[in-house]
């Protein structure tokens, strides 16, 4: 493992709560208000805010069935989408409200927001768009089904990824006729850095693709040894941290990169696959938790790691920041939950 800070000091002993709640952590999002949801594979939300002992998080039944995707709401709380074919609003006290029943036998698979109000949740080849009312804007189709979405900084634009490439819709467009970005195979995963100049997309086969929008330059980032399921772009678009091997890897999107350069590669060299990355929403410095149920922190310009919480509590399966940068949240395949306040003290 690189350099390491703190030594054997996990945070989550001294700074954090922790809770085993009972799924799998599907994914987790801190809302706009500050408090943190976390979806389950039971169908259950559960909701935690800062400096709150654990066992006082609140808990909402979300779905008959597992959530499948959650996301930070528009203004606070957060969307979850579920196999039970509904979009649904949980508030920041655990208030369980539906927003659109999209189909019995159906998945709301994948779900985002913006804090513009738009909504948008994918339901096999149909990604839905809604307004912050809560209200259907429109349905937008696509070739195959969606494998991820996501805004772009302003919320102009919502990209899809389905197989063959992605779709990079204008949403407030009449014609209704997207940037198609054609590259063979299947997408899952999808990113849009933040100036808006790429998308980049995890495929099937243990790669990412990525197209420069400014005139349509193909970006291949292979050498994974497993899929990569988290794309986390830094700040200010300077590096795209990925999950999917042994270590943290990024790459340089600065100097013409990524094309022909090769990327940097943190806290690896133990053989454990990194299973979820998030960057930190100001400095470059990345969270990342590991299939041993490791986390994480590593600072790119130096390589150092700083230890968060100890293996032994299942994969990482979700890991997430507040806007302000202070707190860092994970959950795990086995169900455990944490915490970590990363404030000055």
């Amino acid at each position: 493992m690189s350099e390491t800070s703190g030594g054997a000091d996990f945070l989550l002993e001294s700074r954090g709560v922790s809770r085993d709640l009972g799924a799998w952590v599907v994914g987790l999002a801190f809302g706009r208000d500050g408090s943190c949801g976390f979806g389950l594979g039971d169908g259950m939300v559960h909701v935690a805010r800062p400096g709150q002992p654990a066992e006082a998080w609140a808990a909402a039944a979300a779905h008959d069935g597992a959530v499948l995707s959650l996301a930070a709401d528009a203004k606070d709380g957060f969307l979850t989408g579920g196999d039970d074919g509904r979009l649904v609003r949980i508030t920041p006290d655990g208030t369980v409200g539906e927003i659109a029943r999209l189909g019995t036998m159906k998945w709301v698979e994948h779900v985002a927001a913006h804090e513009s109000g738009l909504r948008a949740a994918a339901v096999g080849k149909q990604l839905h768009l809604f307004d912050a009312k809560g209200e259907a804007l429109k349905t937008l189709a696509h070739p195959s089904a969606v494998g991820g979405i996501a805004f772009d900084a302003r919320g102009k634009r919502v990209a899809a990824s389905h197989y063959n490439g992605a779709s990079l819709w204008f949403v407030a467009a009449k014609d209704g006729k997207p940037r198609v970005l054609e590259w063979k195979g299947s997408h899952a995963a999808i990113a849009i850095s933040p100036d808006g100049t790429h998308v980049v997309t995890a495929m099937q086969e243990n790669a990412l693709h990525g197209w420069r929008l400014s005139d349509s330059q193909h970006m291949r980032m292979s050498g994974y040894p497993s899929k990569t399921r988290f794309l986390s772009f830094t700040a200010r678009g300077k590096w795209l941290a990925t999950s999917g091997a042994d270590s943290v890897v990024i790459w340089p999107f600065f100097g013409g990169g990524p094309m022909g350069k090769a990327p940097t590669e943190l806290a690896g060299g133990d053989g454990v696959l990194c299973s979820a990355v998030a960057c930190h929403p100001q400095h470059e410095i990345v969270a990342a938790g590991f299939a041993d149920g490791l986390v994480l922190l590593a600072e790119i310009a130096s390589g150092k790691v700083v230890p968060v919480a100890a293996p032994g509590h299942g994969a990482v399966s979700a890991i997430g920041w507040n806007a302000a940068g202070t707190h860092l949240a994970f959950g795990t395949e086995t169900g455990f939950a944490g915490m970590v306040d990363l404030s000055r003290r």
